[in-house]
């Protein structure tokens, strides 16, 4: 079978191993004639050795343009050919294309809620066009933890601020990040030196270069972007918390009045009046989702880990070039 059983494997990934010329190489081609801004994604496909997810070659998603196209039957015929040319094809996951690392979203962890559900070791591969080019090549692996694992399966039901409470689930346990390794061959790394000794790359610039400002700018925009949406999901969070006080005062005006009214009619010999359900003459505040909650603190998290790395790189190199001119004017 092409979709493997998930009891089999239900070890911790520790690491995930992409063969450069395979897997990285697709990856970033498949991001760049996508285009700037444009979402990239496709299919991984490997092995499992021990606790090593391996992948060795994947394949883009084409574009969804035509209605009739089916994605399902599409991956499923692409895995039947690699494994007619004794290609791995074992499904193991997938990768997506990222800008400033905003993938976090419900989109996102329904996908990979799906893949957990088929093959518990698959994985997602984000990548981020921009942040490589600021020099670091950018290949993260994740995968849903099992706490998020369990109450997504409830439905959006189990998202409500006592379902969180009861898994001790927050936005620091909604993924869990895995170490990813790139690796050659040992033709590919002779190839690589060959290149480099044809062409040695003269990088004198580039170290002492401060044009990480654009890039700080934009984390911080998008940073502000995702407080005003956090105020507004808390604002929302106030509102359901104001409306249940105010109808559980209701429910209890409602009782006291019913009360006196059956106090009464025992003084005059009657009948008390028949007991009600409340929920029907109250209709319970359903609680606010708080997945879209989580999503966003978590999205913050990973702007604030962004500009904390960058900003630290900003600040050695201000240090250094500080260091620098002094010199050369005592000089």
């Amino acid at each position: 079978p092409i979709f493997r059983s998930a009891n089999k494997f239900c070890a911790i990934i520790m690491f995930v191993y992409l063969y450069v010329f395979q897997v990285a190489l697709k990856i970033i081609k498949h991001c760049k004639e996508q285009g700037a801004g444009e979402l990239s994604q496709g299919v991984l496909s490997g092995l499992l050795h021990n606790n090593t997810v391996e992948v060795t070659n994947c394949f883009p998603r084409p574009s969804n343009e035509n209605n009739d196209f089916d994605e399902h039957l599409y991956q499923l015929e692409m895995l039947r050919k690699l494994r007619e040319v004794n290609v791995d094809h074992f499904h193991v996951g997938w990768y997506q294309s990222t800008f400033l690392g905003s993938f976090l979203n419900k989109n996102f962890i329904e996908s990979q809620f799906d893949y957990q559900q088929m093959a518990e070791e698959s994985v997602v591969i984000v990548y981020d066009p921009l942040q490589t080019n600021q020099g670091n090549l950018s290949f993260k692996a994740y995968r849903l933890t099992k706490k998020l694992m369990q109450l997504y399966s409830g439905g959006d039901k189990s998202f409500t601020p006592e379902g969180l409470s009861s898994k001790g689930l927050d936005f620091h346990n909604i993924l869990e990040e895995i170490p990813v390794t790139v690796r050659t061959s040992n033709l590919g790394n002779v190839l690589i030196s060959e290149i480099i000794g044809s062409n040695p790359y003269n990088g004198k610039g580039d170290f002492m270069s401060l044009s990480t400002g654009s890039y700080l700018e934009k984390n911080v925009h998008s940073l502000i972007e995702g407080a005003d949406e956090l105020c507004q999901d808390a604002q929302k969070l106030h509102n359901y918390q104001r409306n249940v006080a105010r109808q559980q005062q209701q429910i209890e005006n409602y009782k006291q009045k019913r009360q006196h009214e059956n106090d009464a009619r025992k003084a005059r010999g009657e009948a008390p009046l028949p007991e009600e359900d409340v929920n029907k003459i109250f209709r319970p505040n359903l609680p606010p989702n708080r997945l879209e909650h989580l999503l966003s603190t978590g999205q913050i998290a990973t702007y604030c880990d962004h500009l904390t790395e960058y900003a630290s790189q900003s600040f050695g190199k201000l240090f250094i070039a500080e260091s620098v001119q002094k010199q050369s004017t005592e000089g």
